[in-house]
């Protein structure tokens, strides 16, 4: 009986409410809409960046740096500040910040920073080099008497004093001498020959003088080294004088005898490890690594004469590796932490290496900003997603040793207080600036497109590249 009521009142409720209406709902097909305009669901921003928005991008990492590096000696005993120089204790120590002030990452920040001013006209980029520069230069003669009395001395300034490998020389001895090239009041030269003389004379090689390491296995060629050592011979061409071309020839037979083992051609791509004493040499196209191969190729083309007789030699390789690593881009702008494997995980510092070298290679002329313009402005789209209110950088893979399987790799940690990070980001922000005010790029069609000549006209449809006389007639 209560079950037949409550139908009963049920249906007498649906017979008495009010008629329901819903919306129509527009049906959107190939008849009433340009389908090829709807919005597609990016993963990153897509289109043409503005000059203003990369300088906030960067601005935000600098302030970050700022406040993260300090300059100053410190008691490691009381953490109080030391100001007299010459009075160094055995504790005395450089104050530790959020990164090393003279690692081979920082290194790389360094001539960041220095391109950064240029490319912005802000010179508070070259200040926060020039403060590093000149506090080290200042406190290194007092360490180093300290440590010829005492025989201990702070870990990072013995770096500095008695380099032992490539990274606690190249990348920085290639920003000082930069940093000197740009103002000769630094009084740098102490450091940067003794930067040199390690990497000159006594660092490890293999008999045909190719830079090496004996770990993990003896006799083990790291393409890391390639960008470690390279660079700063071929930059030291520019203040070595007389023996400015022996060191020019030194640098590019290291690219090319790198490069006859590494250089992996079916793949325009890499190997990161090659060991000596192996029958097979794995090719493991570490991302990174990649990236300092192609770093070192710019930074060498950018000092070597254009009548050098290996300058072609050296640019066709350059070419090759661009094409390469521009098949490996993913969907999403990022390139992957190993190239050519897209199930890893997509790496911050790898992406920004290739879009600061991608973007001075249009800018310098080397390839064409109508085939890589647009793999630039996906990538520092993508990589501009990495960095955080605060001015940190994420998606960096954490320093990285080698090894023959492919789990070492896929599964490296990242974290924002990896260093690698930071240069790199800051040096492709100061690239894609250069980039934006030199070229041409426009949405056409939806897609971005770079041009020969400024366009003057927002048609969809309009694609002939004009010089600008011709447009305006």
């Amino acid at each position: 009986m209560r079950i037949k009521t409550l139908c009963s009142l049920a249906a007498g409720l649906v017979l008495t409410a009010a008629p329901v209406t819903y919306a129509q709902k527009k049906v959107v097909n190939d008849s009433n809409t340009p389908l090829h305009l709807l919005q597609p669901a990016y993963q990153v921003p897509y289109g043409v960046p503005t000059v203003e928005s990369v300088k906030k991008d960067m601005d935000r990492i600098l302030h970050y740096l700022e406040a993260s590096t300090p300059t100053r000696v410190v008691d490691s005993r009381n953490g109080k500040v030391i100001k007299d120089y010459s009075k160094l204790p055995a504790t005395a120590q450089l104050e530790r910040g959020a990164f090393r002030l003279a690692s081979y990452e920082w290194g790389v920040t360094y001539s960041a920073m220095m391109a950064a001013a240029e490319a912005t006209g802000d010179e508070a980029y070259m200040k926060y080099v020039t403060d590093r520069f000149l506090f080290l230069a200042e406190v290194a003669p007092h360490f180093r008497t300290l440590a010829e009395k005492k025989g201990k001395i702070d870990g990072q300034m013995r770096q500095i004093l008695e380099p032992k490998a490539l990274d606690d020389a190249g990348a920085v001895c290639a920003a000082m001498i930069k940093a000197q090239m740009k103002d000769n009041t630094l009084n740098l030269r102490p450091l940067i020959d003794n930067y040199m003389e390690h990497i000159l004379n006594r660092e490890y090689r293999l008999a045909d003088g190719t830079f090496a390491r004996t770990r993990p296995l003896y006799n083990t060629l790291w393409l890391d080294d390639m960008f470690m050592g390279i660079p700063p011979i071929a930059w030291y061409s520019c203040i070595s004088g007389e023996e400015s071309s022996k060191h020019l020839n030194e640098a590019v037979r290291q690219i090319l005898q790198f490069a006859k083992r590494m250089w992996v051609p079916e793949k325009n791509l890499f190997r990161h490890g090659w060991v000596e004493e192996m029958t097979d040499h794995p090719a493991f196209h570490w991302g990174r690594a990649n990236g300092w191969a192609l770093l070192t190729m710019c930074e060498v083309l950018d000092v070597l004469p254009e009548n050098h007789p290996q300058r072609t030699e050296v640019m066709e390789l350059f070419r090759a590796h661009v094409r390469g690593l521009a098949a490996c881009q993913s969907g999403e702008g990022f390139w992957h932490q190993l190239l050519d494997r897209n199930d890893s995980y997509l790496e911050t510092s790898a992406t920004a290496i290739f879009v600061y070298c991608m973007a001075h290679a249009i800018n310098k002329g080397w390839i064409d900003a109508l085939a890589y313009g647009p793999v630039v402005t996906l990538g520092w789209n993508a990589v501009s997603t990495k960095i955080t209110p605060e001015g940190q950088v994420d998606g960096t893979c954490v320093g990285t040793g080698m090894a023959f399987d492919p789990a070492f790799y896929y599964y490296r940690p990242i974290n924002v207080y990896a260093a690698h990070g930071y240069g790199p980001v800051i040096w492709a922000g100061a690239e894609v600036i250069n980039l934006l005010k030199q070229q041409h790029p426009k949405m056409n069609d939806s897609a971005v497109q770079f041009y020969r000549y400024e366009q003057k006209t927002d048609s969809p449809i309009f694609h002939i590249m004009l010089p600008e006389e011709a447009v305006k007639k």
